[in-house]
């Protein structure tokens, strides 16, 4: 049976060879970070911005004009999905926007 000093030994061991692990990953995952940013011509912004890519925000969906407004806040609603409670069970003519129904 191993006693508890040699087990604490085997762990300072393995935490040494754990750090030269990640040392060497390290390096390795630092030197093909550089070479596709070196291949693509990336900035600093284009990595690190918190923007998302434009072409990875086009996923074809479109946004939707208010359809309804309560006059009461200002609140509106395109009429997509579960309506709000403050149109919930009235006449949603009464709260349709002028410019819709002109449309």
């Amino acid at each position: 049976m191993t006693t508890y000093k040699e087990l604490l030994a085997q762990r300072a061991e393995l935490e040494k060879q754990i750090e030269a692990a990640r040392k060497e990953a390290l390096a390795s995952a630092i030197a093909q970070v550089r070479a596709i940013v070196a291949e693509y011509e990336l900035t600093e912004e284009d990595v690190f911005s918190k923007k998302a890519p434009r072409a990875a925000t086009s996923t074809g969906a479109k946004t939707v004009a208010p359809k309804y407004r309560d006059p009461a806040t200002g609140a509106t609603w395109t009429g997509r999905g579960k309506p709000p409670l403050w149109i919930a069970g009235q006449d949603r003519l009464n709260f349709l926007i002028q410019d819709q129904q002109a449309a």
